[in-house]
């Protein structure tokens, strides 16, 4: 019994570590000096690409990982272009939105993640969740008539983007919990920061910045996009979905107060309020799902 104990408090470990780097986006992007967009997207996951290949190699080989990247299967490939996915569209909505309006929209992964498991997996759905689901609507609902009424039309095309983060995540969440234990989908991450790495380089063209920029970018790909997503996949072998949806949010709660803090980034207050409501419905849902089989165990016991 130790085992699985010690294995499943590691992998909470490293499901607290990476969101805390993904959060540190916001604020380090805000630093750089001539890259925006598309340029910022491409040498982030280019970085990150690097880094994944590296560890890949140090830790198995060059010749093994080349066999690993080669066997991925579908599993894998969806994966990859899951993670194509939310390297571009959370890249690209942070140059148009605030960090808050980013964060705060892909803080609905839980949901979107619970509606497919339905779906693909036939898990049931409980009525917290539908409860849970209609509150993060309403949240949502709220920050965008504030940004259609208050907010220029820049931000609100920022946040519609970002929308497109929370249903690559669920996808990618899902892909990983029925590739099982058996499939090793860290070389998923590698292929998703070389697709984008690929797709944003015409549009990227002609390169604009600057060495800072560059070392800034480098911090980003490996620290921030690299190594987080590859500890999220190592967590997801011992952690349950629900608990891995949760514990995720941390980067919506970190994100904002280090822009703030480091950039000097205020978040609005139909921001707050409408990421209020939608954190309180997933953290309510999800320690509900996590307490609840806990609960049978004990009476079982």
């Amino acid at each position: 019994m130790t085992g699985p104990l010690t294995a499943h408090r590691r992998a909470l470990l490293l499901m607290v570590i990476a969101p805390t780097l993904w959060s540190m986006a916001g604020v380090l992007t805000r630093h750089l000096d001539a890259a925006r967009g598309f340029e910022v997207t491409f040498w982030r996951s280019f970085f990150s690409a690097l880094f994944v290949a590296a560890a890949m190699c140090w830790q198995q080989g060059w010749r093994q990982s080349a066999a690993v990247l080669g066997g991925v299967g579908s599993a894998g490939i969806v994966s990859g272009l899951s993670w194509c996915m939310m390297f571009v569209a959370f890249m690209i909505a942070l140059t148009m939105t605030t960090v808050a309006n980013t964060l705060i929209v892909m803080s609905v992964s839980p949901l979107f993640t619970a509606f497919l498991a339905w779906l693909v997996l036939r898990q049931a759905i409980p009525a917290r969740t539908w409860i849970a689901i209609l509150a993060a609507f309403i949240g949502i609902c709220w920050m965008f008539v504030s940004s259609i009424g208050g907010v220029e039309g820049r931000h609100l095309a920022g946040m519609l983007i970002a929308c497109a983060v929370p249903l690559a995540a669920a996808v990618n969440l899902i892909a990983i919990k029925r590739a099982g234990h058996g499939v090793d989908l860290i070389p998923a991450v590698f292929l998703g920061s070389v697709f984008s790495a690929l797709l944003m380089l015409p549009f990227a063209w002609p390169l604009q910045a600057s060495l800072r920029d560059v070392g800034i970018l480098a911090v980003l790909g490996f620290f921030q996009l690299g190594l987080p997503c590859m500890l999220m996949v190592r967590a997801t072998r011992h952690l349950t979905a629900p608990e891995v949806s949760l514990l995720a949010l941390l980067e919506v709660l970190l994100g904002p107060l280090w822009a703030w803090l480091g950039a000097g980034e205020v978040p609005a207050r139909e921001t707050l309020v409408g990421g209020a409501v939608v954190i309180g419905a997933l953290v309510f849902n999800e320690l509900a799902a996590m307490r609840g089989p806990r609960t049978r165990v004990r009476a079982g016991q």
